[in-house]
């Protein structure tokens, strides 16, 4: 529960004229009756005729190219659960601001009363047209899955589930990093996630992809292992642990722990059986599953992350999205596959090992110099302004490399 101040001040940002976060503001200038006649009848009909004679001219005459769609249903809105679409509504105005500020993409969020999965994927599908990338937000697992693969079946541009595919790439480009300075590798390092999720499972897949082959994960019910019944077809491929494992054995000896869950859902003591020189990400928010502050006093060999601002090494998904839909929008990309992926967590990974410029030292309130490759720098900050040059270059140059780009 976030402390009386900032809940006062939070709600006053929100409610000041006009209330919320977003508007809508004309590109073109529409002043005088000649611009009245291009903007709207009779001019408006010419690109309309372009359009109707050949669809890709959308991406000229139209905002398609630069507009993206942030979709969600309520189900799984931060920490907070299953409260709604329309209570999910400022975070996807937030999400929307983020778009931006940091990628100068337009975003228009679309907030949907969904009666299941089938519903929620023929709205989308249906008013897809307008926009060039779909952003999936707060949509509860298995149901995110679900819809996530179909849109991406039945549509020609990107699609992306930020809670799966944003967070695995920032986790996987941090925890490389990391890897390094303790000096492991992916490959032979033991992974433990607590959280079997939506960002779980795309975690682990990433992860993966990416070479690991010692990855557990665990959730409410207990460790993923073969024999359980309860596991969807998305959680399957990860049941990889002996069936007799518990938490504290799938931490024992780990070389990684990542936490996507919530507050409490690893005890502090297992901290102890950790291997040597552990990495150590708890990325619940707002609050960790483990104290940092404790975890470091407990385990000073260890690199530690979390989802907080106020704190080193923050994987946050900022770093991500708007680079990707950015480098994905610049090829008219018909879609994000791995290959975009894995370039965005090589790309961010690469950019944390690089000089830090002296202003962005300056932006954060630090002296030159401050920011350097190490244990409490493992990722890029937020307000880096090369992420968007270098992230969405790579994203971009993957695209048309995979065969996936228009342009």
């Amino acid at each position: 529960m976030a402390s009386e101040g900032l809940r006062e001040r939070a709600l006053a940002y929100h409610a000041a004229a006009p209330a919320g976060k977003v508007s809508v503001v004309p590109s073109k200038a529409c002043a005088t009756q000649a611009d009245l006649t291009l903007a709207y009848t009779p001019g408006v009909a010419e690109p309309v005729r372009e359009i109707a004679a050949d669809p890709e001219k959308a991406y000229d005459y139209t905002a398609k190219g630069n507009l993206v769609a942030v979709i969600s249903n309520g189900t799984a809105v931060l920490g907070l659960g299953k409260v709604g679409p329309l209570a999910g509504k400022p975070v996807m105005e937030g999400k929307a601001v983020l778009f931006k500020r940091f990628a100068d993409i337009d975003a228009f969020d679309i907030e949907v009363e969904a009666r299941d999965a089938e519903h929620l994927i023929d709205v989308i599908a249906a008013i897809a047209p307008g926009f060039g990338g779909i952003n999936l937000e707060d949509i509860a697992a298995p149901d995110c899955f679900r819809v996530e693969e179909a849109l991406q079946a039945r549509l020609d541009i990107p699609v992306f589930h930020d809670d799966q595919h944003g967070t695995a790439v920032i986790v996987a480009a941090a925890l490389q990093n990391a890897l390094a300075l303790q000096e492991k590798t992916l490959a032979a390092a033991k992974i433990a996630i607590v959280g079997a999720g939506a960002a779980g499972l795309a975690i682990a897949k990433l992860l993966k992809d990416l070479g690991a082959r010692h990855c557990y994960l665990s959730d409410v019910h207990g460790v993923l292992h073969t024999e359980r019944q309860d596991l969807s077809p998305w959680h399957q491929p990860h049941a990889t642990a002996p069936a007799d494992w518990t938490l504290a054995q799938m931490l024992a000896d780990a070389d990684v722990l990542i936490g996507v869950s919530v507050r409490g859902a690893i005890p502090l003591e297992l901290l102890r059986t950790l291997a040597p020189k552990p990495v150590i990400f708890a990325l619940a928010n707002p609050d960790p599953e483990v104290d940092p502050w404790q975890a470091r006093e407990l385990r000073p060999d260890a690199i530690i992350a979390t989802g907080r601002s106020d704190l080193p090494n923050q994987v946050n998904n900022v770093l991500g999205f708007p680079f990707l839909f950015r480098g994905a929008l610049d090829v008219r990309a018909k879609g994000v596959n791995r290959t975009m992926l894995m370039a965005a967590v090589e790309a961010l990974a690469a950019l944390a090992r690089a000089e830090v410029p002296a202003e962005l030292c300056a932006a954060y309130g630090l002296p030159a110099g401050a920011l350097r490759f190490g244990p409490e720098y493992i990722i890029p900050k937020p307000l880096d302004p090369r992420l968007r040059s270098i992230v969405a270059g790579a994203v971009a140059a993957a695209a048309r490399q995979s065969g996936i780009a228009r342009r």
